[in-house]
């Protein structure tokens, strides 16, 4: 006899052998990718010394990490201009102040709704900015946009009565969003901050397109270098990696973040001594049992 939940039915002998037989097909289908693929680059010569050697090359060891460097260093200036731009922005939405808060939509629909290339390529060629102000120009509107949204939406998700506690405590708007409602927020708006911060720095490999020499820019260089063979393969499986690494560190540090919110020690329950007799109150009479 088999079990049951409130959602579905706890799968039998016969059910969990067939998803078994599901699981075990599965993980053959992926092999065999994983190995058509490795035979494919065998095969075309991608694991050849020709193709890896320029890897050796002190020249293009340091143009890797400039370019590195420079995607680290544009990710960092969009991170902390977008975090700003959302929260002003999302300010700007919870405002009571109409026009305010009407201005406020009207600029975060607008950059939520433009393409990051169309925005980095109309500052870079029509305002003829500087390739990195562009860039980090481009993304700091988008993803300030939002995380606009992403703030807004977490404020509006802390229970009302929050606010209304607060409210009735004669605190003011400004105190309820500081002591209140934001501290709340931001344990649920962390992963959906730190997701949009990943894609940052992905976009931040758009730079190449208007010569910023970022990471990418730098693969492009060496795989377009005729003397070296057109490594390009390799420079793809250098690269990928180490962007999914930095994804991944990011990731990372917002779990570790959570956690450490959740250990906080103003977080924690306060231990509460068991009831016993109270003090008496000044000029006060011992609690007396009614008469029968």
């Amino acid at each position: 006899m088999t079990g049951a939940t409130a959602l579905y039915d706890v799968p039998g002998p016969r059910t969990r052998r067939r998803h078994g037989l599901y699981g075990v097909l599965s993980v053959l289908v992926i092999l065999a990718l994983v190995a058509w693929v490795l035979y494919l680059l065998f095969d075309t010569g991608q694991f050849t010394s020709t193709k890896w050697r320029p890897f050796a090359y002190k020249g293009i060891q340091e143009l890797l990490l400039r370019g590195l460097g420079n995607t680290l260093k544009a990710f960092a200036l969009a991170a902390v201009l977008s975090l700003a731009l959302g929260g002003l922005l999302a300010t700007g939405r919870l405002s009571d102040h109409r026009p305010v808060r009407w201005l406020s939509t009207l600029v975060v629909e607008f950059f939520r709704a433009m393409p990051v290339l169309v925005m980095i390529f109309f500052i870079f060629v029509a305002l003829k900015v500087q390739p990195l102000p562009a860039l980090v120009a481009g993304l700091t509107l988008y993803n300030g946009s939002v995380l606009a949204e992403v703030f807004r939406s977490g404020v509006h998700a802390v229970e009302r009565g929050q606010r209304e506690a607060a409210f009735a405590l004669g605190m003011r708007k400004t105190q309820v969003m500081s002591y209140v409602l934001v501290p709340q927020a931001v344990r649920a708006m962390l992963p959906a901050i730190i997701s949009q911060l990943v894609v940052a720095l992905k976009d931040t490999s758009l730079g190449f397109l208007i010569t910023y020499q970022e990471f990418l820019h730098a693969g492009k260089l060496i795989a377009s270098n005729l003397d070296y063979d057109l490594p390009f393969i390799p420079v793809v499986m250098v690269i990928s990696p180490i962007y999914i690494g930095m994804c991944m560190l990011l990731s990372w540090f917002a779990g570790w973040v959570s956690r450490r919110e959740q250990r906080s020690p103003k977080t924690e329950a306060v231990a509460v001594a068991t009831a016993g007799p109270g003090a008496l109150l000044p000029g006060g009479e011992p609690p007396m049992a009614p008469k029968p």
